[in-house]
């Protein structure tokens, strides 16, 4: 018996597909996560300011980490941050002054560092919905609060706790010691964000599946 040719289906085009690792994440996303992973620890190389007599330096670290979330936005801003983390505790140089290892966790900045992973998520959060859904010239504004409401919803809070634990201070003077810290972050969290803003016009794909 013949089939009509009505009936007969027609091949499904061939989709392209994204590349996936073994474990079914995107190559892509793998890669960007340690990009920004190593971008987070090139920042934390360049020479730290001094700040007071607490041991807690003014680095580029932060910028790096709000890049992470605003760029690959929360959970692959949260992989990269955390991936740097988790390698400068193993042992690897990659901390402010070349620090690395579990003994940095004794030290003032240890709520800070604890504190990038979390402030990457928050940060993308924010991004994802702002890339998704603002105007373009609304971006680089958006982004800017992403960032710094990362770093208030995050960073500071757990760098107040962890200069509070380790200094053994109270956690007012701890809090007066992280105030020197935000007219840096105001300027990195723009920056950040004019570089975030600048990604997404050129690849909006980065953060933004179709």
């Amino acid at each position: 018996m013949t089939t009509h040719p009505a009936e007969q289906q027609t091949p499904a085009p061939d989709v392209p597909r994204r590349r996936r690792s073994r474990g079914g994440i995107p190559a892509q996303s793998i890669a960007l996560i340690g990009v920004f992973a190593a971008l987070i620890a090139v920042l934390a190389f360049a020479p730290p300011i001094p700040v007071g007599s607490f041991g807690v330096p003014i680095t580029l670290q932060t910028m790096g980490v709000a890049l992470a979330g605003l760029v690959l936005g929360p959970w692959r801003g949260l992989a990269a941050a955390g991936l740097y983390v988790a390698l400068g505790l193993l042992g690897l140089p990659i901390f402010a002054g070349f620090a690395g290892g579990f003994g940095v966790l004794a030290g003032p900045s240890a709520g800070y560092l604890l504190a990038f992973p979390i402030a990457a998520l928050v940060s993308g959060l924010i991004a994802r919905a702002v890339v998704r859904r603002a105007a373009r010239r609304w971006w680089m504004p958006l982004l800017f609060l992403a960032a710094i409401t990362g770093s208030i919803l995050a960073t500071h809070p757990a760098g107040i706790l962890g200069l509070s634990l380790n200094l053994q201070i109270g956690v007012r003077e701890a809090l007066m010691m992280d105030i020197v810290f935000w007219p840096g972050d105001v300027v990195k969290s723009l920056t950040a964000a004019a570089a975030a803003a600048l990604v997404h016009r050129a690849a909006p794909w980065v953060l933004v599946r179709r």
